[in-house]
């Protein structure tokens, strides 16, 4: 079960409120699209330069395995404040921990976004229906 305690896009990608900023990553599904479970298959994350503004649904990086390149969409409009570092060097947080220590940036948010975003069992609901 994905947590509840964030609200989910279309395009993969998790939004988390952290005190007046969103944690955003990707999700356990998205990464197992793009690696097949293989934590060695993810090679490459592009992420934004802090202070970067983003609108909502703007790519802000990529996302490479050795079969595919994904793009990587803010799910909320915002300025990046911060962005987890750790990915660099460290990509297999994503699969190890896609809800905690590999989420992908921070954001202040310009509005109030959240609100279009999924729920957990909406999500779910998504990813099971053929598109």
């Amino acid at each position: 079960m994905r947590p509840t305690d964030r609200k989910y896009a279309t395009s993969h990608e998790w939004a988390k409120i952290d005190g007046d900023t969103i944690l955003v990553g990707i999700t356990d599904f998205a990464i197992e699209e793009l690696s097949s479970g293989n934590t060695s298959d993810l090679v490459y994350c592009d992420l934004p330069d802090v202070g970067r503004i983003l609108e909502n649904g703007e790519t802000f990086g990529e996302i490479e395995s050795v079969k595919a390149v994904a793009d990587l969409n803010t799910p909320i409009a915002g300025e990046v404040v911060e962005i987890n570092v750790e990915m660099e060097e460290h990509l297999e947080l994503m699969t190890e921990d896609p809800w905690g220590k590999g989420w992908l940036v921070r954001i202040k948010p310009s509005g109030d976004d959240m609100g279009a975003l999924m729920d957990a069992a909406g999500y779910d609901a998504h990813i099971s229906t053929p598109h």
